[in-house]
C-alpha cells in the first residue's frame, strides 16, 4: 500500500480543493495496475450501483452505463467504442480536474447523471493529424501511378505489336519506334516525380521496370529492324501477241 500527496500515480500533479482529496492511498492490482484504495468496504456485501454517465466530447454528447466502482482508466476503455480514442489519448475532466485512471468513480464523487468531460490529448491530436496527412498523401501517389500504369498497358500494346510486325518480316518506319520511346520516357519521368513509400512505393518501382523493359524491348528493336528488306511489290504483266488471222472464205456461186 502506498499512500501519496498531492501527487497522481503517473507523477503529475493533482489539485484539489479539500484536504480529503489531497491524501489519497493508492494499491497495486494483481495484474500490476495502480488503482485508488478503497476505504469503504461495505460494497463489497452489496453489488455496485450502475450509473449512467453524460460524456460531453467537443460537440458531440454520448451517454453510457458504467458500474460506480470503475475506474476512470476502465471508463476509457467503454470510450473508445464511441469515439474511437485508444485509452492513453483520452483525458477525462470531472468537477474541473483531470482524473487518473486508478481513480475510481464513486470515491471521485461521480453520481448517477454525472457530466464527465472528455478531451483528447494534444499530442494524440497532433499524432492523428500527420497520419491524415500521410494517408492523403499515399492516396495522392496511388492515384498518379495508377494514371502511370494505364498509360504504360497502351504502349506496351504498342511494342507488342511492332515487334511481332519485325519478327514476321515486315519493316516498321524507324519513327514509331523513337515515338514510343519518347512516349515511355515520359512515363519515367512521371513516375521519378511521385512521392511514394510503403506499398506505393513497390507499385511505382514495378511500373518503373516495366517503362525500363518496353524501352530496352524498343532499343534492340531498332538493330533487328533495320536488318529487315523492305518487301518491294511489283506487278508483272503477261502479254500476249495477236497471232496473224486468217480466214478463208468459201465464195458460192
Amino acid at each position: 500500500m502506498m499512500k501519496r500527496r498531492s501527487t497522481a500515480p503517473h507523477g503529475k500533479d493533482m489539485p484539489s480543493s479539500t484536504a480529503k482529496d489531497e491524501e489519497v492511498e493508492w494499491e497495486m492490482r494483481p495484474g500490476g495496475m495502480l488503482v485508488q484504495k478503497r476505504v469503504d468496504k461495505s460494497s463489497d456485501i452489496a453489488p455496485a450501483p450502475n450509473l449512467r454517465l453524460r460524456i460531453a466530447f467537443g460537440a458531440l454528447r454520448y451517454e453510457i452505463s458504467a458500474s460506480s466502482q470503475s475506474t476512470f482508466g476502465e471508463l476509457k476503455k467503454v470510450l473508445t467504442t464511441d469515439t474511437e480514442l485508444q485509452p492513453g489519448d483520452q483525458r477525462l475532466i470531472f468537477r474541473g480536474k483531470e482524473r487518473q485512471n486508478g481513480e475510481y468513480l464513486d470515491m471521485s464523487g461521480v453520481k448517477d447523471r454525472s457530466k464527465v468531460m472528455l478531451i483528447e490529448d494534444p499530442a494524440s491530436m497532433e499524432r492523428r493529424a500527420n497520419e491524415m496527412r500521410r494517408s492523403a498523401k499515399i492516396q495522392t501517389a496511388h492515384r498518379a501511378i495508377s494514371d502511370v500504369c494505364l498509360e504504360v498497358d497502351k504502349l506496351a500494346e504498342q511494342v507488342s505489336a511492332i515487334e511481332k510486325s519485325i519478327s514476321n518480316g515486315i519493316k516498321v518506319a524507324e519513327v514509331q519506334i523513337t515515338t514510343l520511346i519518347e512516349m515511355l520516357m515520359r512515363q519515367a519521368i512521371k513516375l521519378d516525380n511521385i512521392s511514394a513509400e510503403g506499398d506505393v512505393s513497390a507499385q511505382k518501382s514495378l511500373q518503373g521496370k516495366r517503362v525500363q523493359k518496353c524501352v530496352e524491348t524498343l532499343d534492340a528493336m531498332k538493330i533487328s529492324n533495320a536488318k529487315v528488306k523492305p518487301i518491294v511489290v511489283t506487278t508483272k504483266w503477261e502479254t500476249f501477241d495477236p497471232s496473224p488471222t486468217t480466214a478463208n472464205w468459201e465464195f458460192f456461186d
